[in-house]
């Protein structure tokens, strides 16, 4: 068992020990009561003395106080499994905030270099095993403690000699469920390992159905499914038979247990030195000794997969994804004057991208980066923003590193529409205002306008009220855009990236945004990423990247008198033929 993490998931009960003092107590009140039971059922045997002979007044009144104890320890029980879902659930929820707290804070290389659905799976699946775990513990493993106390001591006061012979024999149980839960760890963590990559291919299958069915993708990735989930399907074939081998083993313990306090308690009723009634009592505490080493067995099987989770979860939430951050600087008036200089990125140490990139963009400058796919572009915005830490040379906006800078105040100076678009569920007017929470509906209409986008909002239902359904399914690709161009002309950012911001919208309409965005892009430095070579005629200033180099830089008509690798590019999209 990881004692470390074990350690490290108790130190989330902190806040609520209150609710664990109260459980401990509940438990013993209804461990006392029920231990009594016994003891009453014993004194109530011994007044049925024989035919004819049993004290119906006494005996009345035994079974009284054991109706009364039974009613009692059920209330007790009640309220021990109250505080401890209590406990548990708030624990849970604790641990899904911070871990979701994490998400939004992990670096983007992180989340684009692991699956989703691996991640998703962390969220629900693990910390609702999590909370399963801790669910056994608190309600089966305090209960089971305080019985085994309480029994031992109940035993020991009737018959000193039969208590030993089962507090002896019984830990054999535990023994026995202890070196079972060990060797099954492993197995409960390739599990959850497993779960993870099958949840991650779902994920991603589902996302992408419409391709699969375009290529005629399915039966080939109804077998990759099957070769995962055989994977998964042995993987719990092993880690379930070996939990499940913990209960019957231990019970054959206890049953051997059982079976000598039959014999020797009979022994000592035919010598006189127990009575009936106690012999009666005795059986009923050994059978109790024996069924907490049965659920405490139960509860290693439990805690193993609840601590191979909550391992999954603690290596995310202890990734550093604070960076490095020096004074955290602000500009008091913003001009927007980038410089780039000496700047040099890859994603993997053998495989070099950016290098020794330089780019000065001054105030007001639109700047267009075209290249083909792989070259850079996309590296080069996400540097900008602040989304990945260059290995070597510097940013600055107006002067200053953007090292110096917080990554939130970072992003907060430019607008970013990208080519994939994303909208959430909600309405309308919410997703346009996701930016700008206090806008006016005057405002975001006014945006609206700009986007060209009011016309088919005022055709829906419920119009600006309208609900998005998930990931904007119930609208086109284009209109999705569209919103997402209205909620940056909302913001007015200071400067702005565009990502092939149009490329969803028939041409007509492209031309009125291009004009709108041209309007909103006056006196603002621009960076545009784009394929349709078209867009960026009028940049101030083009770079032709190639494998992380600026190859090729200057103006649009400057580009094609150079009969070099922007020229062949841009007349190859177009098929014109010099």
């Amino acid at each position: 068992m990881d004692i470390k993490t074990m350690k490290r998931l108790l130190s989330f009960c902190r806040p609520y020990m209150k609710y664990l003092y109260c459980a401990l107590l509940c438990s013993s009140g209804q461990i006392v009561f029920t231990l009594l039971t016994p003891v009453f059922i014993g004194q109530a045997v011994d007044h049925i003395i024989g035919q004819g002979l049993v004290a119906f007044d006494l005996l009345f009144q035994k079974m009284i106080w054991i109706l009364g104890s039974v009613l009692i320890a059920e209330i007790f029980d009640w309220l021990v499994v109250r505080l401890s879902n209590r406990m548990t659930y708030a624990i849970t929820k604790d641990l899904r905030d911070q871990l979701f707290e994490k998400y939004e804070t992990l670096p983007l290389s992180y989340i684009d270099s692991h699956a989703h659905g691996d991640l998703l799976s962390r969220m629900v699946n693990d910390i609702d095993l999590i909370g399963d775990g801790l669910l056994q513990g608190f309600t089966h493993l305090f209960n089971g403690i305080a019985t085994i106390i309480g029994t031992i001591c109940f035993m020991l006061y009737i018959q000193t000699t039969v208590a030993l012979i089962v507090i002896v024999l019984t830990p054999l149980s535990l023994v026995v469920a202890t070196i079972i839960a060990n060797k099954t760890y492993k197995y409960f963590q390739e599990q959850l390992s497993l779960r993870g990559e099958l949840g991650a291919y779902v994920e991603e299958m589902i996302g992408g159905v419409k391709v699969v069915k375009a290529y005629g993708y399915e039966q080939t990735n109804q077998e990759r499914f099957e070769e995962i989930n055989q994977r998964v399907y042995v993987s719990g074939v092993k880690s379930q038979f070996l939990g499940a081998l913990a209960n019957p083993s231990t019970r054959v313990v206890n049953n051997i247990v059982y079976a000598s306090v039959c014999i020797a308690g009979s022994l000592y009723v035919i010598g006189g030195s127990m009575s009936v009634g106690a012999l009666s009592s005795f059986l009923s505490y050994a059978n109790q000794y024996t069924k907490p080493f049965n659920e405490i067995s139960n509860v290693f099987t439990e805690l193993q997969t609840a601590l191979a989770c909550a391992s999954r979860v603690f290596h995310l939430l202890d990734i550093d994804s604070s960076p490095k951050q020096g004074s955290t600087k602000t500009l008091s008036h913003i001009q927007g004057h980038v410089q780039i200089q000496h700047l040099s990125f890859s994603y993997r140490d053998d495989e070099p991208l950016i290098e020794d990139f330089n780019v000065e963009a001054k105030p007001g400058q639109t700047i267009a980066i075209v290249g083909p796919t792989g070259c850079g572009k996309t590296t080069f915005i996400n540097l900008l923003m602040k989304f990945y830490q260059p290995q070597h040379g510097q940013i600055c906006i107006d002067g200053i590193d953007i090292q110096d800078m917080s990554s939130d105040y970072v992003r907060s100076l430019y607008g970013m529409v990208l080519q994939d678009s994303w909208l959430f569920q909600g309405s309308i007017r919410d997703n346009i205002a996701y930016g700008k929470k206090e806008a006016t509906d005057q405002e975001i209409i006014e945006a609206v306008k700009k986007a060209h986008a009011h016309k088919f909002i005022i055709q829906l239902k419920d119009g600006y009220d309208t609900m998005i359904s998930e990931e904007g399914g119930n609208l086109s690709q284009g209109q999705k855009q569209l919103l997402c161009i209205a909620r940056i002309m909302l913001v007015k950012p200071p400067m702005l990236i565009l990502d092939e911001a149009t490329s969803s919208i028939d041409t007509r309409t492209e031309k009125q945004i291009q004009e709108a965005f041209d309007l909103m892009m006056e006196g603002r430095t621009t960076f545009i990423v784009a394929h349709r070579l078209s867009t960026i005629q009028k940049a101030d200033q083009i770079l032709v990247m190639n494998h992380g180099q600026i190859i090729e830089q200057g103006k649009h008509e400057e580009l094609l008198k150079k009969n070099g690798f922007y020229h062949h590019l841009y007349y190859s999209q177009f098929e014109i033929q010099k």
